[in-house]
Order: structure tokens, then C-alpha cells, then sequence
């Protein structure tokens, strides 16, 4: 059986595939090699060939449409989150679900997912990559590529390779040495290529003085070469700036299109024979092999298109699962779970109680039909009789969030929402349509505009139905001049400045407000942008219009929450970052909590001791509070289900199964890599080599507060012993894997889950390597008072290290441990 039919996709013909290279000129060939537009790559109907559809993931499938509320999808817990399950069946299992949404959306191929490694605390993106550690993101990568593929919808993994964090993404120039490379940074996508990844995304950055678009050592000699991959090297968008370059670099698909580097030039390049038609041919067949595993040759598949059947509502069930198994309970002296019979009075406060973050920004960005937040989900849990407080105490976010829709009237579609017309110079009205948010936003590229053409002016429309009589605080931003009028009379003028490149493109737009008093009656509401529209490689017109009803001043918020706290039995903390802080194409400022987070948690715990404080955050934050709070149980950002799987956590009904993939330090300065600013001359040097991560605690001898690996449940255990099987060495010695068999037993109060880690100590005289590193892992579920073997399975690759004449496994005896986290190993083995 093939490769493709084992993972879902369909079975090639190559002969077939050189026949209909053959039909097409060399400027059809070429044509081929660049985006039809933002996601399209081009058809060719002479052969055959239907346009492919690619869209953004890798948490779930936007569509062909950016940011659009009006096509909506499923929305799971960012990567980050999914890896903590440290379990590559449920990956898979999630990587399923993005198959069978790219499937209802028309989608081909799914661009994720991310897999470079979160070598900094304060990277942008580390929401959207697995870990810290090569091996862990490696099978959990693997794992999620076949499960997206298992539905016949490609994956893309990415970004190939050095892009651990944004600052001057397009601009930096990685410098690392070869064996680092090879064992970190190398290893997830050699996996997935291994797993049958379909496609592979280049990223912006150079390594060693060549941008990775057209970088042929690591493109043409180990992407294709040594690792076998057969699929598309595609660009990141707009990372392609030049002809030939790319062209003999390894690079298949320049996106987004029509216009690009590549076209009228790379024909007359061909033409003068600066670039061989074999290398364009190889490009065109990779093309071609793309469209027929994922159904777009010969009409194999639906014709890709906006989504006509909204996400399946009996998804969520799996999803709310799913989102609990990857909350991380750091600590826990007893309190939780919460006990339905206990408290009555419960008060609920923090930012993230009232306005989680469901996402993080960027690309990865969507919009979902559905949103629970805990408010609603505590509400649910909680039995008859109890008293629930909700105080957000403090904004975490520096913009208001946007008005609610619920709120709001379109009078003319008589629905929830707004009307949106675009308009031209002279008044006309090009484009009317009726919209569900007040977060709106559009990405253009060249030949690609963001807008209708000729727009002049956005007006957006509706009627805010009978608001609290009192202080109402509206507020704008966008890209332009801005204009909120309420009853025809205008309130707030704002004259944001438009952003564009790649650098800036995310970004949000700093509102300006106005607070004025209403009486309570219905209120007409109006906007106007006028947009700015500046787009040398990609633009983004925003326009968000935001509204808080609260009636007092922060510092009133503050002492409300705080008296909350002191009346209530049980105190739930809800704390955390958002899309402000963690997003991509940029990094963190810092490593703390937004705004007065740290204030309202220390006040609040010494008001109550009896706070759990729920994280809201993807990426490591500073937690000076932690040691007094009862409970800390880190959330991730958790999707659509967000909402009722914390209820279930804090209650008992589901247990909290992560694992942390990355290392919680004490003091910023104490991870191994501070930051990810570039020298002058924009290189960026991976001076740590191997030592990333927590293997960097450990090589410094730091403690950090919370360990790679950790994580508790509601159950206790106990590693019993562990034993090699007797052929190890034989079966490492033909490169098949040892099994490491470790007993373990259940000695709390009900079924829980844990997960067994086995790592190696680093081979005498090899002073490069780290003191240990992660060699396998595995979970178990088991009920209260059962034992069972657990088999871990450690790779050849995985003992292995890379010299200079390549890969090697060393010879010598490898002690093991094993146990519940990097910095709890009771266990020991020889491999």
C-alpha cells in the first residue's frame, strides 16, 4: 500500500503527471509557480488542473476569507495547549477535526502546522508551536500532520526554518551550528516529512546569510534530498523577493499572487539560461503531485469555495474534552476540585472572567460560531442555591473590547449586528452588507486589493438598543481618519495612521475614546473611516469600534473585586494575556502579567486565601503571587469550549491532564535565552547551541518555579520500577526502538491520568550535550488503586547525536530516568 493511501491521501500516477507537464509551455509552467491570488494556487483546465485552495490554521480553518464572522469555524485550543496533552493520539485526533473542516470549507491544504520550537519566553508565536523541546514537538508534529492528512487535506508545515520569534522576522539572519541545526531545530520537520507532510512552508528569515526562500543547502540538499520530501516548498507570504534566487533554491510556489518575483522574469531567465526549465519542470510535477493527493486533479475532490453548512454542533462535546486534557494544574494544596456541596458563595474575578482570550493574533487568527466563556460555564456548574459575583477588577488589554453585538440593531435586516457599506468619492455606495462584530478587518496584497475598488469611505450603521441610563466609554481605532456620530451628532474624531509591511501588518491600532452619558433610550450609532491604504508588499484595513458600560472608574473596579473577595466562601481568579501581547510579528515587551494583573491577584489572595487562580495565558508569565494562592491551574487559550471545559476542570467533572512543553522561570532573567533582539547587522545567533529550553536549567543549575514536564491531577501515583526489554540493544543496534517498560500505580481516590518521561543522561566526554534530554514518553489512564506497565518507546534517533560525519549512535551504555516531569525522575535504567 502507498504512502498516500495510508495517510488519506490519494494515490499518484507519476506517468500520468509527466504527460500533462509535457502539454504545457514554458510560460504556463511558470504561471503555475505563483498564487492565482491570496490563497489560490492557479488551475489549469487544459490538464485537468483545478485551482488549490490553502488556507491559514493551524487551531482551526479560517476559509478563503480573512477574519470573516459571517463564515464562521470551528475554533480548538491553540497549539501550545494541544501539545500539553503530551498524547499523539489526541493530535491526531485534533488534526482530524481541522481535515474534516478543511473538507466542509472546500480547503485543500491547511497551512500548519507550526512547528520551530519556542526557544525564547517572549516570543510572539510560541501560542502557535508545540515546545521547547525538538523531540516533543517532533511526534506531536508528526501526529497532527497525519491527522490532517488522514482526511485527504494536505498539511503544511511550518516555517521552515529558524523562526523561533518576530522581531525583524523578514529581516534576521539565524547563525547556528550544524549540530544544533540538525538536533533541534531540523528534527520537527524531518519528522513531518517523514509523517508524509504534503506541503512545507518556507519561512522569512535567512540562515546563514541566505534567506530560507532560497537557502539550497537546507532546501535542495536535506528538505529534498536527505529528508525525501516529494511535496511543494511554498512560500510564507511576500517572503519571496527576488528571481533567480528562489527559483534554483529549492522554492516550488511563490504566494500570495498574481504579482511576484517570478513570472515574465523567471521565463526570460529560463530563456537566457541563468535558470535550468529541469528545475521549473521539477516545480510544475511537485504541483501536480499536490493537486492529485488532495483531490484537484481531475475534479477528484469539491471545488474549493466559502463554506456552506455551518461547523457541526456535535464537535463540541470532543472539543470540551479535549480543551480540559490540556489545562496544567501547577499547584494544588487540596483545594480543587471545588466541591459541589461546598461553597455557596463564589466570587468570580479577573479580566479573563468576563473577556478571555480564546486565540492568540496573526495568521492563526479566526472567527467561531460559538464562544463559552466561564462566566456562563461557572454558572452552569454551580448547584442551585449558590451566589455568583462577577468583577473584571482591572482591563487586561489596552483597547476597549468591541461593542457587544447582542446589544445592537441592523434596522435594515432587522438581526443582531451592524450595516457596513463601502463607498466611493462621490458618495455611491458600492458594497452594502450586514455584519455580526465590531472587530473587523481586511488583508490585501498586491493585485490583491483589501477593499472594493474605488472606496473612498466605510460607514457602518446600527442602533444600540436601550443601554444602562449613565457613563458609557466608546472608543475607535482603525487604519484612517475615524468618525463616531450617536443621535447624527459626533462624538470622537480619530486619525489612526495606516500600517503596512509585513513587520506591522498585525498589530493593533492604539483606540481613542470619548465617555459621554446616556439616558437609556435607543441610540444611533455611526462610524466613518475614511481608509489609508499603503501597500508595498501587504496592508491591513482594520476598523474596531469598542464600548464599556461599567459605571466606575478603575480604581473603583479594583476595590469592588477586593471586597467581592472578602465576603465570598471561594474565590475564582481569572488572569491572563490576549492577542494584544501574544501574536505573531512581534514579541512580548516583557514577562508580566498586562496591566494590574499582579496588584489585583496579590489583593485579592490576602482578602480570601481561598483563591484558585486560573491562567489565561499561552506563553510563560511572571507569577509573584503564586506561592500564596491555593490553586494555580494554567489555561492556555482554550477555544470555543473555553468557557464550560474550565467549569468542568475547577469542579471535578474532568480532570486537568497537561503537561507543561515549556519551562516557567522564576525571574526573566533566568531562562537560558532572555530575548530574541538581533545584533547589529540583523544576525541572530544561537549561541546556547543545544542548551535550549529546560535543558538550559539545567545546564546553569537554575530552578525554575515550574519544571518542563510538570503537571499535577486530582489523583496521586507512584513509579514503581522500570526495566529494559532484553533485546535493546539489538533493536537500537538495527535502528528499531528500545522499550523502556516502567511499572506505576494509582494510590489517590478515583481515575486519573498521568504521563511517564524518560530521559537520557548525555554521554561522557560530550560537554556540547545537555546534562539529559527527553528520549520518550507515554500516558496512561488508570482507576484509583491499579497498577499497569507502561512502555516507552526510545528511538535510535533519539540516543543519537550529529558529527561531523553525520549522524552517530553512541556505543556506550545511557543511563535513563523516569518519572512525572524533568525535575522529578525517581527511576532509573541502562539503555
Amino acid at each position: 500500500m502507498t504512502h498516500e493511501l495510508r495517510s488519506g491521501l490519494l494515490p499518484v500516477d507519476e506517468a500520468s503527471l509527466r504527460t500533462r507537464l509535457a502539454a504545457l509551455t514554458l510560460e504556463q509552467k511558470v504561471t503555475l509557480l505563483t498564487g492565482a491570488d491570496a490563497w489560490h494556487v492557479p488551475g489549469c483546465p487544459e490538464i485537468g488542473l483545478s485551482s488549490v485552495l490553502l488556507s491559514d490554521g493551524p487551531n482551526g480553518v479560517r476559509g478563503e476569507r480573512f477574519n470573516e464572522e459571517r463564515d464562521p469555524a470551528l475554533l480548538l485550543p491553540n497549539l501550545a495547549a494541544l501539545a500539553a496533552t503530551w498524547d499523539t493520539d489526541a493530535l491526531h485526533r485534533a488534526g482530524e477535526i481541522l481535515g474534516d473542516e478543511a473538507r466542509r470549507k472546500g480547503v485543500h491544504v491547511v497551512l500548519g502546522p507550526t512547528i520551530n520550537i519556542q526557544r525564547v519566553l517572549n516570543g510572539g508565536r510560541n501560542f502557535e508551536n508545540f515546545s521547547e523541546d525538538p523531540l516533543l514537538t517532533a511526534r506531536l508534529g508528526a501526529a497532527y500532520v497525519e491527522g490532517i492528512q488522514s482526511r485527504g487535506v494536505g498539511a503544511c508545515p511550518k516555517h521552515y526554518v529558524g523562526n523561533e520569534s518576530e522581531t525583524d522576522r523578514t529581516r534576521y539572519d539565524v547563525h547556528v551550528d550544524e549540530r544544533t541545526l540538525r538536533e533541534v531545530y531540523l528534527a520537527p520537520f524531518e519528522a513531518a516529512v517523514a509523517a508524509g507532510a504534503a506541503t512545507v512552508m518556507a519561512a522569512y528569515n535567512s540562515v546563514r546569510g541566505t534567506t530560507m526562500t532560497a537557502n539550497g543547502p537546507l532546501n535542495n540538499d536535506v528538505l529534498k534530498g536527505e529528508f525525501g520530501f516529494d511535496g511543494v516548498l511554498l512560500s510564507d507570504w511576500r517572503a519571496t523577493q527576488l528571481t533567480e534566487g528562489p527559483a534554483l533554491g529549492g522554492l516550488d510556489l511563490v504566494m500570495p499572487g498574481p504579482e511576484g518575483p517570478w513570472g515574465s522574469a523567471l521565463v526570460a531567465a529560463v530563456k537566457e539560461g541563468r535558470v535550468p526549465e529541469t528545475a521549473i519542470d521539477d516545480k510544475v510535477l511537485r504541483l501536480l503531485r499536490l493537486a492529485a493527493r488532495v483531490g484537484a486533479l481531475d475534479a477528484t475532490a469539491p471545488e474549493s469555495g466559502l463554506a456552506s453548512t455551518p461547523p457541526p454542533a456535535e464537535r463540541r462535546p470532543e472539543l470540551r474534552e479535549l480543551t480540559a486534557r490540556t489545562f496544567v494544574l501547577l499547584k494544588n494544596d487540596g483545594f480543587l476540585p471545588l466541591r459541589y456541596d461546598g461553597p455557596r458563595r463564589v466570587a468570580l474575578i479577573g479580566p479573563a472572567a468576563v473577556a478571555p482570550a480564546y486565540q492568540g493574533g496573526g495568521s492563526a487568527a479566526l472567527n467561531s460560531a460559538t464562544l463559552t466563556d466561564p462566566v456562563a460555564g461557572l454558572r452552569s456548574a454551580l448547584p442551585s442555591g449558590t451566589r455568583l459575583t462577577v468583577h473584571r477588577g482591572v482591563p487586561s488589554r489596552t483597547n476597549l473590547e468591541p461593542l457587544a453585538v447582542e446589544a445592537t440593531l441592523d434596522t435594515v435586516t432587522g438581526r443582531p449586528g451592524g450595516l457596513l457599506e463601502f463607498l466611493d468619492a462621490d458618495g455611491d455606495v458600492l458594497l452594502a452588507e450586514h455584519r455580526h462584530s465590531y472587530s473587523l478587518s481586511w488583508i490585501g496584497f498586491p493585485g490583491a486589493p483589501a477593499l472594493p475598488p474605488s472606496t473612498a469611505l466605510m460607514r457602518l450603521r446600527t442602533l444600540l438598543k436601550a443601554p444602562r441610563p449613565g457613563r458609557h466609554t466608546f472608543a475607535l481605532s482603525g487604519t484612517g481618519p475615524l468618525e463616531l456620530s450617536l443621535d447624527g451628532d459626533v462624538v470622537l474624531r480619530s486619525d489612526s495612521v495606516a500600517r503596512d509591511g509585513m513587520e506591522d501588518v498585525m498589530r493593533r491600532s492604539a483606540d481613542s475614546r470619548v465617555t459621554v452619558d446616556l439616558d437609556g433610550g435607543d441610540v444611533e450609532v455611526e462610524v466613518l473611516l475614511r481608509p489609508t491604504v499603503e501597500a508595498p508588499d501587504v496592508s491591513l484595513v482594520e476598523l474596531l469600534l469598542g464600548h464599556d458600560a461599567s459605571p466606575l472608574t478603575e480604581d473603583e473596579e479594583f476595590a469592588a473585586a477586593v471586597a467581592a473577595a472578602r465576603e465570598a466562601d471561594t474565590v475564582v481568579l481569572l488572569l491572563g494575556t490576549s492577542d494584544e501581547v501574544e501574536s505573531e510579528t512581534f514579541d512580548r515587551p516583557d514577562l508580566s502579567l498586562p496591566g494590574r494583573q499582579d496588584e489585583l491577584a496579590a489583593a485579592v489572595i490576602a482578602a480570601n486565601p481561598d483563591t484558585v487562580v486560573v491562567v489565561n495565558a499561552s506563553s510563560p508569565v511572571l507569577m509573584p503571587w503564586a506561592e500564596d494562592a491555593r490553586a494555580v491551574l494554567w489555561t492556555f487559550f482554550g477555544g470555543q469550549e473555553y468557557g464550560d471545559a474550565v467549569a468542568d476542570v475547577l469542579y471535578g467533572v474532568a480532570e486537568p491532564g497537561g503537561r507543561l512543553t515549556m519551562t516557567f522561570p522564576r525571574a526573566a532573567g533566568d531562562a537560558p535565552v532572555p530575548d530574541a533582539v538581533p545584533t547589529e547587522g540583523c544576525r541572530l545567533d544561537y549561541t546556547e547551541g543545544l542548551l535550549v529550553g529546560h535543558r538550559g536549567y539545567d545546564a546553569a543549575g537554575t530552578e525554575p518555579q515550574y519544571a518542563f514536564g510538570h503537571g499535577l491531577g486530582y489523583t496521586d501515583w507512584d513509579f514503581l520500577s522500570a526495566a529494559t526489554a532484553p533485546d535493546a540493544r539489538e533493536s537500537l543496534a538495527a535502528g528499531k526502538d528500545a522499550v523502556v517498560t516502567v511499572r506505576i500505580r494509582n494510590t489517590g481516590g478515583r481515575r486519573g491520568r498521568q504521563v511517564v518521561q524518560a530521559y537520557a543522561d548525555r554521554v561522557d566526554g560530550d560537554e556540547a550535550a545537555p546534562l539529559r534530554q527527553l528520549v520518550g514518553f507515554a500516558s496512561v489512564e488508570l482507576d484509583a488503586g491499579t497498577e499497569a506497565d507502561v512502555e516507552v518507546r526510545i528511538s535510535c534517533r533519539a540516543l543519537s547525536r550529529y558529527l561531523d560525519a553525520g549522524w552517530e549512535l553512541p556505543g556506550a551504555p545511557r543511563l535513563v530516568r523516569v518519572g512525572p516531569s524533568s525535575r522529578e525522575l525517581p527511576l532509573t535504567v541502562t539503555v
